[in-house]
């Protein structure tokens, strides 16, 4: 028996993996994170699985039910939006499956903030501009940050900054940005829902997009990214295909 961690995707049913979707079709017990998961992902699972939303579960009740599965002989699709790697309760997780000895493996996903660059059509590392992306959070109701990781001291690599789980916090967020250096001009996208047919794209800069998400009214499930790279214009070429680079067959 083993627990397959499989990064859902940003929300649209056909950015799960192949690997993923093959996975679901053949696993007899299905744990899924909350709400946001798309019905079609769902409807994947083979007929009689136990289907269970862990929105209203414990992390001791989640854990139960695996080892019930276990027990049983039963493989568990443990679906996260996503990807498992980043905001998805996973180390603990797999720290208890480690103490109770049942096997698990990981699957990535789409994460969320690849899924908002794609809907804003745009690369967050861009030559001569950026080529740093730190991806964070505010804390909320939620576990704090640690120490230094802070959003102003964070602001200081003036690289692509990308938040998630904080669209609430958005007027805070604008402020400790630009104590942290990024200037009220800098270029500021929100993507809410991305890749789901609600999916809701504001575009501006530090001066405004708290207005827009206010005029929007939008407060939970969006994606916000900061930084020059959102409205790069005349950046060199880069490197990679470039006519003065050396090439060679794969080896």
């Amino acid at each position: 028996m083993t627990v397959y961690f499989i990064g859902a995707g940003p929300g649209a049913a056909d950015l799960i993996t192949v690997r993923g979707q093959r996975l679901i079709q053949g696993c007899a017990t299905c744990l899924y994170a909350g709400s946001i998961m798309p019905d079609d992902l769902l409807a994947l699972c083979p007929p009689g699985a136990r289907v269970i939303d862990t929105g209203p579960l414990t992390l001791e009740e989640i854990l139960a039910e695996l080892a019930r599965a276990d027990a049983a002989g039963h493989d568990v699709a443990r679906l996260h939006s996503g990807d498992p790697s980043l905001y998805s309760a996973l180390a603990e997780q797999c720290r208890r499956l480690d103490a109770l000895g049942i096997d698990y493996e990981i699957v990535p996903g789409v994460p969320a903030f690849a899924a908002a660059a794609a809907a804003l059509k745009r690369e967050l590392t861009v030559p001569g501009v950026a080529q740093t992306v730190t991806l964070t959070r505010v804390a909320t109701l939620s576990t704090p940050m640690p120490p230094g990781e802070d959003l102003a001291t964070l602001a200081r690599s003036g690289g692509t900054l990308v938040l998630h789980l904080a669209a609430a916090q958005i007027d805070t967020i604008v402020e400790q940005l630009v104590n942290g250096g990024y200037r009220r001009e800098t270029p500021a996208a929100a993507v809410a829902f991305a890749s789901w047919p609600q999916q809701a794209v504001l575009r501006g800069t530090l001066a405004d997009i708290a207005a827009q998400l206010h005029e929007a009214n939008i407060t939970k499930t969006a994606v916000i990214i900061v930084g020059d790279a959102l409205a790069a214009e005349g950046f060199t070429d880069s490197y990679l295909y470039s006519a003065g680079r050396t090439r060679g067959g794969r080896h």
